[in-house]
């Protein structure tokens, strides 16, 4: 991924880490998650997660309890001795006090016990986030104001309507206001796969985004950045770029 500010960190997209062995219920969170605007990697395995858990920065980790190749309570240990961890949500079938206190004292930080209701799993992921999240909660760039938390976007005063990739986006461009973002950076922060250098996905997105946020303003602020991508600010503060 390319550097365009070395020595600055870009902001992140939310990332969740499933940890569950059934595919069944691995795809059924990880979709539901996705369409909500994270984005998700799954691990069948606590070996696995382990791995991802070092190499990738995890927002939040659900954690299932019944591993093919581990305990989960072992695997929640071993993810909670790193010196910086994300908040865990344990999701398992174990619904004894006895699991539920085990897996709390064992570092976890909320407990949702199968069968669930994805809207319960949904509100306390979102819960937990906030918790754990020193990012600010409401974004501003001029008159455009983007709330973290309730998932609401308004400008000059009024409320736009905005699916969940095109939040997702805003909310990555707002959180980098003034720094050119590749399509690459896009796709990988908010659709969680490779850029193959072909989609044109993020250009369909940035049109839509275009036509609610800015066509009803006098104001331009998302900004086509030639040769790398795109970049949202106010328009008196950009230089070298295209419309």
């Amino acid at each position: 991924m390319a550097d365009f500010f070395p020595g600055k960190r870009y902001t992140r997209s939310m990332r969740i880490l499933v940890v569950e062995d059934e595919k069944r219920i691995a795809d059924f969170v990880s979709r539901g998650l996705e369409s909500a605007g994270y984005a998700v990697d799954v691990a069948p395995d606590g070996a696995t997660a382990i791995d991802l858990q070092h190499a990738t920065e995890y927002d939040l980790v659900v954690l299932d309890l019944g591993l093919p190749d581990m305990d989960g309570l072992a695997a929640l240990k071993k993810i909670r001795n790193r010196k910086v961890s994300p908040p865990i949500l344990i999701l398992s079938a174990r619904d004894s006090v006895d699991d539920r206190v085990k897996g709390l004292e064992g570092g976890a930080d909320d407990y949702l016990v199968k069968p669930f209701a994805f809207v319960e799993l949904l509100a306390r992921v979102r819960v937990l986030l906030r918790r754990g999240q020193p990012t600010p909660e409401r974004l501003q760039v001029g008159n455009l104001t983007l709330d973290c938390i309730r998932r609401k976007v308004t400008r000059a005063g009024e409320h736009v309507e905005l699916a969940p990739k095109e939040f997702s986006i805003l909310e990555y461009l707002m959180r980098n206001r003034g720094r050119p973002l590749s399509r690459t950076m896009i796709v990988e922060h908010v659709w969680d796969m490779d850029y193959d250098g072909l989609t044109n996905i993020v250009d369909v997105y940035i049109r839509h985004l275009r036509s609610k946020i800015d066509d009803p303003s006098p104001e331009k602020m998302i900004q086509t950045v030639r040769g790398i991508g795109y970049m949202l600010d106010m328009p008196e503060a950009v230089t070298g770029s295209g419309s």
